[in-house]
């Protein structure tokens, strides 16, 4: 078929009613398919079900050094699960925190923090005329309802295909004392799947900002989550980079095994410079005596170490990556003629983008909805929810089954290729 760009008007509408009558039909079937969230399913999760049985009544509960994990004590984590989460983000065991459950959670206590409290002496931002973030956009809607939330400034900065616009990123940080942060997802990125290229980690850490309190919140969720063994993406280590450039306390890196093992029950990290573990203990140490180390025993016995980790990602892979494919294969063959829109064909990750013709993503998550297809809200992916262009749209294949997710993606693209023509028809009009 042709670009619909290219069709007469009449076209457009014979077209239009076949696709509208197909809609109606699938209205009919009351489907309620859910894509809003990227979530594991439950044949992912069913693979870490064996670590239930990693720990029992008569287990030895005591780690290698003599600590008891049923007792106080290892504000930091055990030495087992720093070496492994270590392992896991590419640092060294003793620059590493473990946490509870969930690194959204750090990151938001980490704000809050800087907030209340300021960065290692420097005033509390709570105190300083105005805070800015930088946000990369399209991003991660979680990160945004954070700085959101304490009345941050967001101010936007385009992605590119090797990340941030770090011209853009470059200037602001420089010049301006107020910004004090930027979001970053810098592998498998939310909700592109890219990865920054190894000159704009090299920029960022070579950043020389106006606020002395400024730092990188860069957010490792997929480090371990690719869909192919023989095509992964690598990127440079960014603490490792931020110490050549002479830039050691720049950067926070969070990760968990939220999508490894249980999202709900799994153990989250910080890794940092040794000034900056020095902040993070000096608070940290108010708020607990400590994390859950009967979790992070469970968790390093089931893995043994980063190898038994990096097989169990393969079994991951194997479970979503058909469905990566399927969803980049119904878009090309529903829409790859069409000029309605593009999409991303990433190599880890949790999502696929979408962007569709300007003016259209609301409309059309509006019609998935009433189809019973529920994505992620259109303009999520923007500070503020408000996407300039109405055109972004994320899309996350791994929850449903395949059967489910075949008809969710049918009922997507017809439903792209409705608000398409109606855009188009009423351009013309105007």
């Amino acid at each position: 078929m042709k670009p619909y760009v290219e069709m007469t008007k009449e076209e457009l509408n014979e077209e239009l009613k076949k696709l509208e009558a197909r809609y109606k039909k699938y209205q009919a079937e009351s489907m309620h398919l859910d894509m809003s969230r990227g979530k594991p399913c439950q044949e992912q999760l069913d693979l870490s079900m064996a670590m239930m049985d990693v720990l029992k009544p008569s287990s030895d509960l005591t780690c290698d050094d003599g600590t008891d994990c049923r007792n106080y004590g290892q504000l930091t984590g055990i030495e087992e699960a720093r070496v492994l989460l270590g392992d896991m983000m590419e640092n060294n065991p003793k620059d590493i925190i473990i946490y509870g459950n969930s690194s959204l959670n750090v990151m938001f206590d980490t704000i809050s923090r800087a907030w209340t409290h300021g960065v290692m002496g420097n005033t509390p931002w709570c105190r300083q005329k105005e805070v800015k973030f930088l946000c990369p956009v399209p991003g991660y809607d979680r990160h945004f309802s954070i700085t959101e939330y304490f009345g941050i400034k967001m101010i936007p900065v385009p992605m590119t295909p090797s990340g941030p616009d770090m011209d853009i990123v470059e200037k602001a940080v420089e010049s301006d004392e107020s910004i004090k942060g930027i979001w970053c997802v810098p592998k498998y990125s939310n909700p592109q799947g890219i990865s920054y290229s190894d000159e704009t980690v090299r920029r960022f850490a070579r950043l020389r900002p106006a606020a002395k309190d400024f730092r990188i919140f860069w957010d490792n969720a997929y480090g371990m989550h690719h869909l192919y063994d023989d095509r992964q993406d690598h990127i440079i280590e960014i603490l490792a980079e931020c110490k050549r450039a002479g830039n050691p306390d720049l950067v926070y890196k969070f990760a968990s095994t939220s999508k490894i093992t249980f999202p709900g029950s799994g153990i989250a990290a910080l890794a940092t410079s040794p000034n900056n573990m020095v902040d993070f203990v000096t608070n940290l140490k108010i708020q607990t005596l400590g994390h859950d180390k009967v979790n992070q025993l469970r968790h390093t016995r089931f893995f043994g170490d980063i190898h038994g980790m990096v097989e169990h990602m393969r079994k991951h892979a194997d479970i979503i990556r058909p469905k990566f494919e399927m969803v980049e294969h119904i878009l090309e063959q529903n829409l790859g003629s069409l000029d309605v829109g593009t999409w991303t064909n990433p190599l880890g990750g949790y999502f696929i983008m979408f962007d569709s013709l300007p003016g259209c993503a609301k409309d059309i998550v509006a019609r998935a909805k009433k189809a019973g297809v529920i994505l992620t809200p259109a303009g999520s992916t923007w500070p503020y929810k408000k996407d300039i262009n109405d055109s972004n749209i994320r899309i996350a294949p791994t929850f449903p089954s395949m059967k489910e997710l075949e008809k969710a993606m049918e009922v997507f693209t017809v439903c792209v290729r409705i608000s398409s023509i109606k855009k188009i028809l009423k351009d013309q009009k105007d």
